[in-house]
């Protein structure tokens, strides 16, 4: 897979994707053995629905406001707040306004 980031630059995340109305944007930066980041935008009300993930996941709030419930406890962070999903345990989240976020997955 061809990455869409160059290495040894300068990146500006929040600038590195848009909105999409009515959607949901995902880029991904890297993705190797060892686990992946992935860039999103969320429109207001979209969100992604209760899942698992088998690694725990950093998420880093970059624009907008979110509600993630983590093991059926909501959470809402805003534009420099961050999160760690911990592994096995059910999430969702929901675009309380329009929001993008870095996430990170490492595997181990």
């Amino acid at each position: 897979m061809k990455e869409s980031f160059s290495k040894a630059t300068i990146l500006n995340m929040a600038n590195s994707v848009e909105y999409s109305d009515g959607g949901v944007v995902s880029k991904q930066i890297l993705k190797n053995e060892a686990g992946n980041i992935t860039l999103f935008s969320f429109d207001k009300g979209q969100g992604l629905t209760e899942h698992t993930a088998p690694f725990d996941a950093f998420v880093q709030i970059l624009d907008g406001e979110v509600e993630i419930i983590i093991g059926g406890k909501p959470v809402k962070l805003k534009a420099n707040e961050s999160i760690i999903m911990p592994a096995n345990i059910s999430h969702a989240l929901t675009a309380v306004e329009r929001f993008k976020m870095l996430l990170t997955m490492i595997k181990g």
